[in-house]
């Protein structure tokens, strides 16, 4: 049984830093991709940051220099640092992961497991 869980949102001045944390059991982090996506209000989820299985990053042009995507095999944890932090990076964000590795890293329908996610608001 495949379980994501999400941790680290929170409610942060803009200019300010989280980091994200996502506990992965079921699974191993070294055999799959892993993302983190978000949705805000009204729009759409989107991918933020990806990372292969073999530690490739991929980032969303909206955070690119301003989030690293990281991971911890022997912890099984997937990371979102997110620095410099702006009222538009609110967002519910879901981490997922994709045992296929097909697809762009940031296409949606590739993952088939997702946490359930953590809230993040910029004032």
């Amino acid at each position: 049984h495949v379980q994501l869980v999400e941790s680290g949102g929170g409610s942060v001045q803009a200019g300010g830093s989280l980091r994200l944390s996502c506990a992965a059991s079921g699974l191993s982090l070294s055999s799959v991709d892993m993302g983190w996506f978000r949705r805000a209000p009204g729009r759409d989820r989107e991918g933020v940051a990806g990372i292969g299985r073999y530690g490739r990053t991929y980032y969303a042009d909206s955070v690119k220099g301003r989030a690293t995507i990281s991971k911890d095999n022997a912890k099984n944890t997937l990371y979102l640092q997110m620095n410099t932090l702006k009222p538009e990076d609110t967002a519910m964000y879901y981490c997922a992961a994709d045992r296929r590795g097909i697809g762009t890293w940031a296409a949606v329908w590739r993952y088939g497991y997702w946490g359930q996610g953590t809230q993040v608001t910029v004032s």
